[in-house]
């Protein structure tokens, strides 16, 4: 199972760069939560290049298959302090009421492009109006998987609810329009691209986020307190220089996501085509992330309250 031998290479260290020794004591220490996928190189290229070592800083790493959702659970734990994620996933959350975290910085700005995606023998789903009304297959409660199918409702103008099944995790997702527990879930395009190719699942049709795709979070005690929140710049600084790091080096990324996260070369490639990181994650444009986002989740159904209007998302941070 892809996500289990992916835990299990990152536990072993075969995916070194995501080790959870504690480096040197006087260093502060930030335990990260993310989502172990292809966007999640140029953390790894920090790493692999002594980046957060020399901004002063020892991040811990802590891999969240099943996404957004379960981050901002983990987040309410204090299991992680700070989080890398889907906008939408955090967005939706603040704007329900979850005020233990705030958005410090913005990671990927192009848009996300979600597959969307049903079983390989499901001849009565073959495009997205044979999903109206229907049943759809999710990871959590306020995750992404969650938000996106409103956003698609919207998008086409139906006013028929979906009844929503919670898989917790992308294995569960695909076992579940397989055996039709659901008609169809959402992930991420190149992530689902290598099921599609073994024929485990079928590629119904595709949307894309309308807001800047990957944005980071951090736990309102963390951003509370000066030497965490310093923390947070150091470890900002060291991720802008593995950000450009991997920009200049597009073979090695190849290679790394090829190698140990279980995604083709010729995938690896194409995605790399789509995909635009930051040039400093610190920045955060209120209007593009959160602002227009808040607009459409409503817009949505996915945030109710009128009220809101996402100003209190934010909290800055600059890095290093």
């Amino acid at each position: 199972m892809r996500a289990v031998a992916l835990v299990q290479k990152i536990a072993s260290g075969t995916i070194r760069a995501f080790s959870t020794t504690r480096p040197i004591f006087s260093q502060p220490s930030l335990k990260i939560g993310y989502v172990p996928e292809h966007f999640s190189t140029p953390m790894f290229f920090a790493k692999q290049n002594g980046y957060y070592d020399e901004a002063g800083v020892a991040p811990e790493f802590f891999p969240y298959i099943s996404g957004t959702g379960h981050m901002i659970e983990a987040l309410k734990n204090r299991d992680i302090d700070v989080a890398v994620g889907l906008t939408e996933g955090f967005v939706a959350g603040l704007g329900k009421g979850q005020d233990w975290f705030k958005i410090v910085g913005n990671y990927v700005k192009s848009p996300l492009c979600w597959a969307i995606s049903s079983g390989i023998n499901r001849d009565d789903i073959s495009s997205i109006s044979d999903l109206r009304g229907g049943k759809i297959g999710i990871s959590r409660l306020g995750s992404g998987s969650y938000v996106m199918p409103f956003v698609l409702a919207k998008q086409e103008g139906w006013s028929e609810p979906f009844e929503f099944k919670i898989l917790t995790n992308f294995k569960n997702l695909r076992d579940g329009v397989n055996d039709k527990t659901a008609d169809a879930f959402m992930w991420e395009l190149f992530t689902s691209k290598r099921y599609y190719d073994i024929k485990e699942i079928k590629y119904v049709d595709r949307i894309y986020t309308p807001w800047p795709s990957w944005t980071v979070t951090a736990h309102s005690e963390i951003i509370a307190a000066e030497p965490k929140t310093e923390a947070v710049a150091r470890f900002f600084s060291a991720v802008n220089k593995g950000i450009s790091y991997f920009r200049e080096n597009p073979g090695e990324a190849v290679t790394y996501i090829a190698s140990n996260l279980d995604y083709t070369a010729e995938d690896a490639k194409e995605w790399m085509k789509t995909v635009e990181f930051v040039d400093d994650v610190a920045k955060v444009d209120q209007i593009t992330i959160v602002e227009n986002t808040v607009v459409i989740l409503k817009s949505a159904g996915v945030i109710e309250d009128e009220k809101i209007t996402g100003k209190d998302f934010v909290y800055g941070i600059r890095s290093l």
